[in-house]
């Protein structure tokens, strides 16, 4: 009895012994197999981003269109358990009533209409056709897709305002025009001929470059000037100017100052939610609100931002400053608003000219920077 307690002991320490040096190999494997992946990772992580960041919203519709059949799949699939299981989603139970299960508790209520889906205001990457109805005009057609009347007559050669139902009109997704590249035309070329800024050209984010980073075109592509001007009217219809009256101790009522003295060459939109502020190469740029400095990036493309700084303002809010040629802060400093340089207006990055993009973000969330500036 005594001998065979003491040969299933042994075999149990053997057992032990075996698991121990299995875990070990085991382990050793899992952690090299890791390294792998992980310097794979790497090696590719920058192309990935770089793609995704020059291709921003060209992507939006597949996903979309994936995540909604992988949404129908999982319901088709789970059909069958829900229905066995919870009576609501029984063909047998009400549709207009509160349920109650078996304990007597209501449970919840769901409506005819539970599935009907409300159309919503989204960024469009096309130009759509609209059919004129009973009491459109220009105007109240140009409000509804948030674009410009004028827009609307230069894309369908309108000389006046008079329109019959069941007309046609292409409507672009911004104002602007509509271009199709010519044999050597360029980004800056196309904004001229537009009086608008190359920079909107290249920051709309449906236009296609052959070269995302020298904004190269291809001849015969259509391309949207946003906010560009027909030529024949450029002599009637003018754009404002307006200046950035910065550096400067005086504050908004959001707490923000103007980073630099400078023209405003693009303001807030849905594409673009920040203001870009053009002035000479080497103009400071000084901190917009005090904070500390948490991140500064420089001498790399950093998703187009090239040389940037973000400053937390510790209530949520945050600055970013891009497209600088140098950086005069560094990461965990303290600076002051309206009065620190932290850097000098540059190119780098994704930009057509010098200037400073300029962003404000709320709880993460990049806002218009017109409504701290105020």
């Amino acid at each position: 009895m005594h001998k065979r307690f003491s040969l299933s002991f042994l075999s149990v320490l053997r057992f032990l012994h075996d698991f121990s040096d299995f875990s070990k190999v085991f382990y050793s494997y899992l952690k090299n197999k890791l390294i792998k992946i992980s310097i794979i990772f790497e090696n590719y992580k920058n192309s990935l981003v770089k793609l995704f960041t020059i291709k921003r919203g060209r992507y939006t519709r597949p996903f979309l269109h994936l995540a909604t059949m992988g949404v129908l799949g999982v319901g088709v699939i789970s059909a069958p358990f829900l229905a066995s299981t919870y009576p609501v989603f029984s063909s047998n139970a009400s549709t207009s009533s509160a349920v109650t299960n078996l304990s007597g508790q209501q449970s919840i209520t769901v409506g005819e209409n539970v599935f009907q889906t409300d159309v919503s205001q989204k960024p469009r990457d096309k130009t759509i056709t609209y059919t004129v109805q009973r009491g459109d005009t220009i105007s109240t057609i140009a409000q509804k897709f948030g674009i410009s009347t004028d827009t609307i007559k230069w894309e369908n050669d309108l000389t006046d305002d008079s329109l019959s139902v069941g007309d046609t009109l292409r409507i672009l997704p911004v104002s602007g025009i509509s271009y199709k590249v010519q044999s050597g035309d360029t980004v800056y070329t196309i904004a001229k001929k537009f009086d608008t800024e190359a920079q909107k050209i290249v920051d709309f984010p449906f236009n296609d470059f052959a070269n995302p980073e020298t904004f190269s075109l291809v001849t015969g592509q259509m391309l949207l000037v946003p906010d560009g001007i027909k030529p024949s009217e450029q002599p009637y219809v003018k754009h404002e100017v307006y200046v950035a009256q910065g550096p400067t101790t005086s504050f908004g009522s959001g707490g923000f100052t103007w980073p630099v003295h400078g023209i405003v060459t693009q303001f807030a939109s849905w594409y673009h939610m920040a203001l870009d502020l053009a002035a000479p190469i080497g103009t400071p740029i000084v901190a917009a609100r005090s904070g500390r400095v948490v991140q500064v990036n420089t001498g790399g493309w950093d998703y187009g931002y090239g040389n940037d700084v973000i400053i937390d303002h510790g209530d949520g809010t945050t600055s970013l400053y891009a497209h600088m040629e140098a950086v005069n802060v560094s990461a965990g400093q303290t600076v002051t608003g309206g009065s620190s340089v932290i850097g000098w207006i540059g190119m780098t990055g994704r930009t057509t000219g010098p200037h400073v993009h300029f962003e404000i973000r709320k709880n993460g969330v990049t806002v218009n920077p017109m409504l701290y500036l105020q």
